[in-house]
């Protein structure tokens, strides 16, 4: 066989398998799950979201970056193997809190690729820069937290505020990566002697606050009992008042009325008041008036029971 004959099988060959390549390499599949990016030597063109069959230019002109649009799951602190084992990263979640306190802290952050093309090619490795920013975010809120509120009432502050943080952190970064929730896992003190320590301070202070709230309780029953009395009192108080004012004004027009008449006939009223007086000042007592004439002098009723007329013959008088 002829070298002429060689080259032109070499020729051929190479040409079916760069033609197999060309074939094979131009066509690309995406899922509605998935996104592609067409990189044309290098260089990022145009991102690719209709699920479905698509043509580029063949391999090594143009490649197809295949990435998915889910939502990731970063776990800090912790892994879990295939055997579905949890392995913990205690060096990791280590961390001190405001009051000087530690805490072990594993979180999630559930995050997604929303550039695909500044993920490829704005950091050479996006999912330890967000590692990276998850520990430094956590750290700086668990940093001015109490323990009080990281191992109690506070995580959702805290989840909130660390995915703040985070996500302020992807956007200075820029390389495609939106966080979209950060959940603390677990949150505890480093050993059993600690925990318990906690527990105990834990339940003291429950048991304060139980006290204070039945202090408050039977402050409030014993204000509203004192604000109920002084209500009374000053209703049978204000009563009292314009009972008095009452009698005064009807004493008042009783004098003016008792000074009119003396006005008009000054002895008959002046005797009238005398005997009135007498008989409210000596009520069960028997009295005989007489006048020094003799004659009878009528005043109804100074004693219903018996009333004494002198005898018209006898001179002067005496009771």
């Amino acid at each position: 066989m002829s070298v002429k004959k060689i080259l032109a099988i070499i020729g051929l060959s190479m040409f079916g398998i760069l033609l197999l390549i060309a074939v094979f390499t131009s066509w690309y599949t995406v899922d509605e799950s998935e996104q592609a990016v067409i990189v044309t030597f290098g260089v990022a063109n145009e991102t690719i979201v209709e699920p479905g069959l698509h043509f580029k230019m063949p391999w090594p002109i143009q490649k197809a970056e295949i990435l998915s649009k889910e939502t990731y799951s970063l776990q800090f602190g912790y892994n879990q193997n295939e055997d579905g084992e949890i392995v913990a990263f205690d060096k990791e979640t280590k961390m001190i809190t405001g009051d000087e306190n530690i805490v072990l802290t594993d979180l999630v952050v559930q995050w997604k690729i929303t550039d695909p093309k500044k993920y490829l090619f704005n950091a050479e490795n996006p999912q330890d820069v967000l590692h990276d920013a998850t520990s430094a975010s956590i750290r700086s809120i668990i940093g001015s937290s109490l323990i009080d509120d990281a191992l109690t009432s506070g995580k959702a502050e805290i989840e909130a505020e660390t995915r703040d943080l985070l996500a302020s952190l992807m956007d200075k970064y820029d390389f495609g990566i939106t966080v979209l929730a950060v959940k603390l896992q677990d949150v505890e003190l480093p050993n059993e002697e600690v925990r318990a320590a906690f527990t105990n301070v834990t339940d003291a202070r429950e048991t304060m606050n139980t006290k204070i709230n039945e202090a408050r309780k039977y402050e409030n029953q014993k204000r509203n009992e004192a604000l109920g009395e002084k209500a009374a009192i000053n209703s049978r108080a204000e009563g009292q008042k314009v009972a008095r004012v009452e009698q005064a004004l009807g004493d008042v027009a009783l004098f003016d009325k008792l000074y009119a008449e003396y006005e008009t006939n000054p002895e008959v009223t002046r005797q009238r008041i005398v005997m009135e007086t007498l008989e409210t000042v000596l009520p069960n007592a028997k009295l005989y008036i007489m006048n020094d004439e003799g004659g009878t002098m009528t005043y109804l009723p100074l004693n219903e029971t018996q009333t004494i007329v002198p005898p018209a013959a006898e001179e002067g008088g005496g009771n």
